[in-house]
């Protein structure tokens, strides 16, 4: 009898259907679980369960009534993640503890709990945006960063060098419509990225990322990842040993991470730790051996599998994620064949649209595009996206026409 995963996802492109052709090719069953299902695509069909990741108790529910007979479970995305731990509680299955998701998707409960583990973290404090914002500006130590608790991918997350700074930061996060922040101290230093999965709480890393883009505020937009890291062994054994801890010190247990942290002269320091692998187009920067994709790695594991062999390819691999220059009407690109012409570059994927309206960073949570590299050298590599992003010319124009009725 053929396996069967339930995959909870919030979105139904590029990384959703990799898990489907991963399924295929070790002969397992997946369903989706999803709150998209009023737009969904084949291959899915029926092989979909409509949830809502906001509303747990009421998605157990379903899935209890659905009849699925589940042998693991996997998620693409934080809140799908949360979801994703309740279920296999329910279905007797190994994943990530409920608890532990949740500690993942709380940037206060987190740290809370790092601090607890005697782990290297910022001061920080909790507070509502319907709080004096210069009580708080006055409490914040500086530089110092503030930071929605639920948002992910940098989103609403401002760097304040004083008190002014904060409350212009406070308020522009308060207009996005979130109501609780985490004030941290700014932690300077290099920036990192650790791909992994967990096995009965131990760590196994399958990437470290250099962060080659000094991210300094005041906003932190991530542009490119690369890999193997070029950092000496100390400082690469101490991101390890720092994820692992905080695996430890959340509660994680079985299924991937994706870390972040950054390094300075007092060591490294958590970030964040997500109970899910890297997301959506970025998978495609790491390949396992045979060039196996991450996700087909990701549902091995989910259904019991050996994957303590899974490790890079030996190749250097990166990806840079087109940031948005300015807002405005997505209209064009040029340049994308000599983008792709570029030694090294293995695909330019431009996701805008014509028409699309376009948010930056901090408000905005998408960007332009991907472009893709191997070489022989994490060096090469970073050489080669730097070289194709300049072969790109993007038109956004600045202002949506305005259409005269009478014409």
């Amino acid at each position: 009898m053929r396996k069967h995963l339930l995959l909870f996802a919030a979105t139904t492109g590029y990384q959703i259907r990799e898990f489907a052709d991963a399924a295929r090719r070790v002969g397992a069953e997946v369903t989706l679980a999803t709150d998209r299902c009023h737009i969904l695509e084949d291959p899915w069909g029926d092989r979909a369960v409509p949830v809502k990741f906001d509303r747990v108790g009421e998605s157990l529910a379903v899935l209890r009534e659905s009849g699925l007979k589940v042998d693991g479970v996997a998620a693409v995305g934080d809140r799908p993640a949360v979801l994703a731990a309740a279920a296999a509680e329910m279905f007797g299955v190994p994943f990530h503890p409920h608890a532990a998701a949740l500690a993942c998707h709380d940037k206060h409960l987190a740290r809370t709990l790092l601090k607890a583990s005697g782990m290297r973290v910022p001061s920080f404090f909790r507070v509502h945006t319907g709080d004096d914002a210069s009580a708080a500006a006055a409490r914040a130590p500086y530089p110092c960063v503030l930071k929605p608790l639920g948002l992910s991918a940098s989103r609403g997350v401002i760097r304040a060098n004083d008190e002014p700074e904060f409350v212009a930061a406070w308020r522009r996060i308060a207009r996005m419509g979130e109501t609780e922040l985490q004030v941290e101290t700014y932690v300077p230093g290099r920036e990192f990225a650790v791909e992994g999965v967990v096995t009965r709480g131990e760590l196994q890393v399958v990437a470290i990322f250099d962060k080659p883009d000094p991210l300094e505020g005041p906003y932190f937009e991530e542009t490119l990842y690369v890999t193997p890291s070029r950092e000496p062994e100390p400082v690469q054994r101490a991101l390890v040993e720092a994820t692992a801890q905080a695996v430890r010190a959340l509660g994680l247990s079985h299924g991937p991470v994706h870390a972040e942290l950054r390094y300075n002269d007092e060591g490294a320091w958590i970030l964040e730790v997500h109970a899910r692998p890297i997301g959506g187009l970025c998978a495609r920067a790491v390949r396992l051996a045979d060039g196996i994709p991450l996700e087909e790695m990701v549902l091995v594991h989910a259904l019991g599998g050996q994957v303590r062999m899974a490790c890079q390819d030996g190749e250097a691999s990166g990806v840079m994620m087109i940031p948005i220059p300015k807002g405005g009407v997505y209209q064009s690109v040029e340049g994308i064949e000599r983008a792709r012409a570029v030694p090294g570059i293995v695909d330019v994927v431009i996701t805008a649209t014509e028409g699309q309206h376009l948010v930056p960073l901090p408000e905005g949570a998408t960007y332009l595009g991907f472009l893709f590299a191997r070489g022989e050298s994490p060096e090469a590599v970073e050489v080669a996206l730097r070289r194709s992003h300049g072969e790109l010319r993007f038109h956004i124009a600045t202002a949506l026409a305005t259409l005269n009725p009478s014409s």
